[in-house]
């Protein structure tokens, strides 16, 4: 997905409510990658510095996750999120119901 687009983003939000709800945090890159995006000038996602940024700060976030939970469609950023997790053992999910409730 591209995260130049909101309506990309809004999609990967509506995936962190039921995540949330089994007893995880969710965390998608572009939450925290934003505001550093932002504080270094760049005038939004589509800013040609969102490169340095975007993809930088997602493989960087990888490094504390648990697990990644893979949507459909077609992404190049999500698929080397995919790759990154797989090198790194992390589990990938690619349907809600495959994520363990937590207690």
């Amino acid at each position: 997905m591209d995260p130049r687009h909101p309506a990309n983003l809004a999609r990967l939000e509506e995936a962190a409510w039921p995540i949330f709800r089994k007893g995880h945090v969710p965390m998608i890159g572009e939450w925290v990658a934003l505001p550093g995006l932002s504080s270094a000038g760049a005038s939004g996602p589509a800013d040609p510095l969102a490169a340095e940024v975007l993809y930088p700060t997602a493989h960087r976030l990888l490094q504390h996750c648990d697990a990644v939970q893979r949507l459909p469609g077609e992404s190049r950023g999500a698929d080397q999120d995919v790759e990154i997790a797989r090198e790194r053992g992390i589990p990938v999910f690619h349907a809600l119901e495959e994520i363990p409730t937590l207690g």
